[in-house]
């Protein structure tokens, strides 16, 4: 089991002048997972993420970082806050500077790096979310999801440990939240912890590892989202409600059809949830091949050569390499968001379907498609696509 990296015990805190926001919470987060904050709006959220690195101190209680109590002397918040990384809910109060580059740039250079480190720290964040070539666009040119990945590329040329965003999405229009929202699994991808606020039930449940239900300074749950969510009762007094998948579930199991004892976590999940409740067989059809390109394998003749070879195939693209590639390239994406299940959905109709993806990916591609497999006892063909 990995190590605990963030850890608060019995923390309290209020604001001059008013009651209570934090009420003895103890909670932990370790390496690599992805948890979720969720709460309604006025349940201490921001406040609590505030004091992962330093930006407010509790009144009482502990806040430890890599089992260490944090210390709140200049110089240990400047070396917690390159650890613990902390993107704003709204971008404009983060992303200051008049260019791309400046603003990025800023922390690095603020470490004390060398011209040509903050080059190399400003170039592999902006690739990372996406922005290559943004250097020396001003900050009132972009968009408002463009803004947010500036403020998460300035958090990430500081190579922190943990990435803390609070409400991730907001002000963003769908397109925009399923484009940060990948990224932020494509970071975890690469060992990056990512803590989430939110009072997005819909977004939190399938998304994260881990769920804390937040209400009125105090945790009222802490699960796998399927348990924290799934009492009905301890959501409803959160002022949430239920994710739509975890409602149907229920609502199929209250009228006594059968169903697996595993949660749905998404519009497959649920499928088949469905097939087992009305004892149909979910694969009328035999199964489509979903072809996995490793584009740094494959290669643009390669998968120009496969796209000829299987014209009505749909594609996905994972990460943004992947997604960057396939607009070089003019090939169409039917799917940039939940690529893997909707393929699996495809191929249950019996239709062919390619996943681009660079070679961290790969991997999760294969490993969720075995996993259904093996939970549905339908066999479903992945094909690793090979340079011609």
């Amino acid at each position: 089991m990995s190590r605990i990296i963030l850890e608060g015990r019995d923390l309290f805190f209020r604001y001059p002048g008013g009651g209570e926001v934090i009420r003895g919470i103890s909670f932990h987060i370790r390496r690599g997972e992805k948890v979720a904050i969720v709460g309604p709006n006025g349940a201490g959220k921001s406040t609590l993420l505030m004091m992962f690195n330093g930006m407010i101190r509790p009144d009482s209680g502990t806040m430890l970082f890599d089992d260490r109590p944090i210390a709140y002397d200049r110089r240990s918040l400047r070396q917690l806050r390159k650890s613990v990384g902390f993107v704003l809910q709204n971008p404009d109060q983060q992303v200051v500077a008049p260019t791309v580059y400046q603003d990025v740039g800023f922390g690095p250079a603020n470490l004390g790096l060398s011209g040509e480190e903050v080059q190399r720290a400003v170039r592999e964040a902006l690739r990372s979310v996406g922005l290559e070539g943004f250097e020396h666009r001003t900050i009132h040119q972009l968009s408002g999801g463009e803004k947010k990945k500036v403020a998460i590329a300035g958090v990430l040329a500081m190579d922190p440990d943990v990435l803390v965003f609070d409400e991730p999405t907001a002000n963003l229009d769908p397109r925009g939240s399923e484009e940060v929202m990948d990224l932020l699994d494509e970071l975890n991808e690469r060992g990056t912890t990512i803590v989430i606020s939110t009072h997005d039930i819909e977004l939190a449940y399938p998304w994260a590892h881990r769920a804390v239900l937040l209400v009125g300074g105090r945790i009222l749950q802490e699960d796998v989202p399927e348990v924290a969510f799934g009492d009905r009762e301890l959501v409803r007094r959160a002022h949430l409600s239920t994710p739509i998948l975890l409602d149907l579930y229920h609502e199929l199991k209250e009228r006594g059809f059968p169903v697996p004892a595993r949660h749905p976590l998404s519009v497959l999940d649920m499928l088949q949830v469905i097939d087992h409740a009305f004892a149909q067989n979910p694969s009328r059809v035999h199964p489509g091949t979903i072809t996995v390109h490793d584009l740094g394998i494959t290669g643009h003749e390669g998968l120009a050569a496969w796209l000829a070879a299987h014209p009505s195939a749909r594609i996905g693209a994972m990460g943004t390499r992947a997604k960057q590639r396939a607009a070089e390239l003019g090939v169409p994406l039917q799917y940039t968001h939940g690529v893997v299940d909707k393929c699996i959905l495809r191929s249950l109709l019996g239709e062919e379907t390619a996943i681009l993806t660079t070679g961290g990916m790969v991997a999760r591609v294969v490993g969720r498609v075995e996993e259904y497999s093996r939970q549905s006892g339908v066999a479903i063909p992945v094909e690793i696509a090979r340079r011609p």
